[in-house]
């Protein structure tokens, strides 16, 4: 098996365009999978792979390893290199609002922000990038200042390696121009540290934790939040964001129907008294 995981890792680099980060979990989650039976495919049954998902207790952390089973495996049934492919259903796991802000806590959060140099003013930009376009910090950390184009960022780096344009607001746009005008590096990249290298995942981290008290991934969830809430078409969002599937955008219905029910409450002259009758 530990020969056909290889193979299924090259495949999932060269033919999928997975990110490295999702490559080294399938990595790890199916050397764990091997080292716990030391088995060839064609023994393997689905008794294996029960008593293998009964060691973990977190229903996350079982479902993203049965994911990675169960794609190996269908892999692995399509080149002829087992004779039995297995459908395990995961887990139930109770879906929770993502973490987001208010345009108004980013606001205050934005003020604060000493842009007399160059860093406070990528920092400023950064989080009004990551606001404005809804981008993965992995994208945009991997934009190119030349990916920007009469408004709209073509993101080029997203998961898949699938390709989208996203319509970025003025002032983002402006607050990108005032950095870009003032670093005394030259680069290619859109963001860079004080060195005039790219900046890393873990210092963008820095930067929103300590202006925002969130990850950048927050700022994603904000940009979707705003605009279900502002009342945009699910699909829209879906296309913006990058997802291939409605489905991982749908958590954000839950907060379109909270809202209308809050505009219900505030604005029907029976409000909330109508519901509690």
């Amino acid at each position: 098996m530990k020969e056909a995981i290889k193979s299924y890792l090259r495949h999932c680099k060269t033919v999928l365009g997975l990110s490295r980060a999702t490559i080294e979990a399938y990595a790890n989650d199916l050397e764990q999978f091997n080292e716990a039976f030391n088995k060839s495919l064609d023994r393997l049954d689905s008794d294996d792979i029960y008593a293998f998902l009964a060691r973990f207790d977190n229903p996350r952390t079982l479902n993203r390893k049965l994911s990675a089973i169960n794609r190996f495996l269908d892999w692995s049934y399509e080149r002829l290199l087992s004779d039995e492919t297995y459908k395990i259903k995961g887990a139930k796991v109770p879906r929770s609002l993502p973490k987001y802000l208010s345009a108004e806590t980013i606001e205050r959060a934005l003020s604060t922000i000493d842009q007399s140099g160059w860093i406070g003013k990528r920092d400023y930009a950064l989080i009004l990038f990551l606001y404005a376009s809804g981008a993965r910090i992995s994208e945009a950390l991997k934009a190119q200042t030349d990916d920007i184009e009469s408004g709209w960022i073509r993101i080029r780096f997203g998961k898949g390696a699938k390709e989208r344009i996203v319509p970025i607001a003025k002032r983002a746009l402006t607050a990108l121009d005032s950095y870009i005008a003032d670093r005394p590096f030259f680069s290619s990249r859109l963001f860079i540290n004080y060195k005039g290298k790219p900046l890393s995942r873990v210092f963008a981290f820095l930067i929103t934790r300590k202006i925002l008290g969130v990850s950048p991934h927050s700022l994603r969830h904000s940009f979707a939040t705003s605009l279900i809430t502002g009342g945009a078409d699910l699909r829209v969002v879906q296309e913006l964001l990058g997802h291939s599937s409605l489905n991982a955008t749908q958590i954000y219905t839950h907060l379109e129907r909270r809202h209308l029910l809050e505009s219900v409450d505030r604005y029907h002259p029976l409000g909330a008294a109508l519901r509690f009758a």
